[in-house]
């Protein structure tokens, strides 16, 4: 696609463009409707039961996923719009990083609230491993999404070199999410023996057995799968290159970039942490009034009397959060 095109026409065909078609309306104002939607919800369930980290995260991908397709809108009524091809390429394929680092959370908060004893590391250190790998995916993306977006047409070279950068921070996105996996799996199956054996507590069978927390189980589990085959799917979108038959198949990318990442958003907007899984909106509140607690602290002056309170109340949440 040529520089100087800048609209449709006769010497500017719409199959000369990287999409190589007219976005399809209809089903992308879907696409955004329903993410704008899921972005309300989760702004009003993430500030009511203050699961900040986890709501944080999911509403920023939201976000982008929602830019994207009002940016595919755009490019309905005009495929050469520019500044909505770049926006879509980087807003659609940063936002499924940013998405999993709330499913990453989960995990911590499963393995506290059952048995800690049961991982094999110990669960603090599961964000610390997972979201630290997460965001080195973001970077790479982002940065093969600047190159590309930043070559335009005339420069194939640089263009050639974004694909590549971008299709290295998706195989390390799918390998992060199949590492992730695993472990999940790994603890799930422990504790479940463990828990048929008569081992567990009463506290540990109570959110073992609890209908709710399963729901939520089983939606992070839809939204997990969903986003591993978007990836699967972006890898061999990626590979052929710009403008390759696989890009320019609109129906594939419907259903395995835009349904595969809507569908674990519904989900884990539907199924919150704050109303399903109640000791992880705990922890999470929790943690936030401390660094609260913190910062209020810290502009003013101690007493021994105040520092000796504080250390009771720790100790008091420490208690609670052990449960």
């Amino acid at each position: 696609m040529s520089k100087s095109c800048t609209e449709v026409s006769a010497l500017c065909p719409v199959e000369a463009t990287v999409l190589g078609y007219y976005p399809n309306l209809g089903v992308n104002v879907f696409l955004s409707v329903g993410f704008g939607i899921c972005i309300f919800g989760l702004i009003v369930t993430g500030i009511w039961k203050r699961t900040w980290g986890y709501s944080i995260a999911l509403t920023a991908g939201c976000i982008l996923e929602f830019v994207g397709y009002i940016a595919r809108v755009q490019l309905h009524s005009n495929p050469y719009n520019s500044n909505a091809f770049q926006t879509q390429i980087c807003t659609i394929i940063l936002a499924p990083t940013l998405i999993c680092i709330s499913i990453y959370l989960t995990l911590k908060h499963v393995t506290l609230s059952l048995s800690p004893a049961l991982s094999r590391v110990r669960p603090r250190l599961y964000p610390l491993i997972f979201v630290p790998a997460d965001v080195s995916c973001l970077v790479l993306q982002a940065i093969g999404g600047s190159l590309a977006a930043s070559a335009g047409y005339d420069d194939p070279d640089l263009l050639l070199t974004g694909d590549r950068v971008i299709i290295a921070g998706i195989a390390l996105q799918c390998a992060v999410l199949a590492f992730f996996g695993a472990v999940s799996a790994d603890y799930l199956l422990r504790a479940k023996r463990w828990v048929a054996s008569g081992e567990a507590g009463p506290e540990a069978r109570a959110v073992w057995g609890d209908r709710r927390f399963r729901l939520f189980l089983y939606a992070v589990g839809g939204a997990y799968a969903g986003i591993l085959i978007r990836c699967i799917y972006r890898i061999a979108e990626m590979a052929g290159g710009w403008g390759n038959p696989i890009m320019q198949d609109e129906p594939s990318f419907i259903v395995l970039e835009g349904f595969m990442i809507l569908i674990p958003v519904v989900l884990l907007t539907a199924f919150p942490p704050g109303f399903l899984f109640p000791h992880m909106a705990e922890r999470e509140a929790q943690r936030f009034r401390r660094k609260e607690k913190g910062a209020k602290q810290a502009s003013e002056p101690v007493t021994p009397g105040d520092e000796e309170k504080g250390e009771k109340e720790e100790s008091k949440a420490a208690g609670l959060l052990s449960v």
